[in-house]
């Protein structure tokens, strides 16, 4: 993991959940800072347990495991299908989400190693899928900004446009582009401290995506 932006605590996090059952996979930005695109730190880390309506017992598990091992853990949110945990170990913390995703995932996710473990860590695929249908969602700058990145590697949009609606029934790509035609991007660049040359290319990648999500959503596409 020489190239991983996952910090040194968020590593140990990780390294101290692996092996419960049934297992967790890491996915979003965790899993494109540690193992994808490494191209940016994570303030957070997600763990889903794919095709699960709600959260079990090993949520319980989790947070027993993390304070033998010596971390500092508060419950900031907890739901049947949704918990929160801020994790510390004195010098650093962690925003750790537990989630039951009651749908299945689009293709398995992969096995990486971990120091002297292994975890699964989602594809690059099913994270784009994913993060199609969160921009849909909440019109995220960093989902855009990780849209591209992904593409920008080889994601295949057509491909995840068709596998989107597999994990949010209400996604179209014509709701997408009709919402990322009004997403205010300057504005949200501005507000989230990013130069000026990364809005203007999150800018152009927008208006570009645009016209290729009206034209997958043409009959025949």
């Amino acid at each position: 993991m020489t190239d991983s932006r996952l910090t040194p605590l968020q590593q140990n996090v990780l390294g101290t959940l692996a092996g419960i059952e049934p297992p967790w996979t890491l996915t979003g930005g965790g899993a494109l800072a540690g193992f994808h695109l490494c191209h940016r730190a994570t303030r957070d880390l997600d763990l889903f347990w794919h095709a699960q309506v709600k959260l079990g017992p090993w949520r319980e598990e989790c947070a027993h495991r993390l304070r033998d091992a010596g971390f500092e853990v508060a419950i900031l949110q907890r739901f049947d299908t949704f918990e929160r945990l801020l994790v510390s170990d004195g010098a650093d913390r962690v925003v750790l989400d537990l989630v039951a995703e009651p749908v299945p995932a689009i293709e398995p996710p992969q096995q990486v190693p971990l120091g002297a473990t292994r975890i699964l860590v989602d594809t690059p695929h099913e994270i784009l899928v994913n993060k199609l249908c969160a921009l849909l969602g909440r019109a995220e700058l960093r989902d855009l900004h990780e849209l591209r990145e992904l593409l920008a590697v080889g994601g295949d949009l057509p491909r995840a446009l068709r596998d989107a609606p597999r994990k949010d029934g209400g996604f179209s790509p014509l709701m997408l582009a009709f919402l990322l035609r009004d997403m205010p991007v300057e504005m949200m660049a501005a507000a989230s401290g990013l130069g000026e040359p990364l809005a203007g290319e999150l800018l152009r990648f927008r208006d570009e995506l645009a016209p290729r999500l009206l034209a997958a959503a043409r009959p025949g596409h």
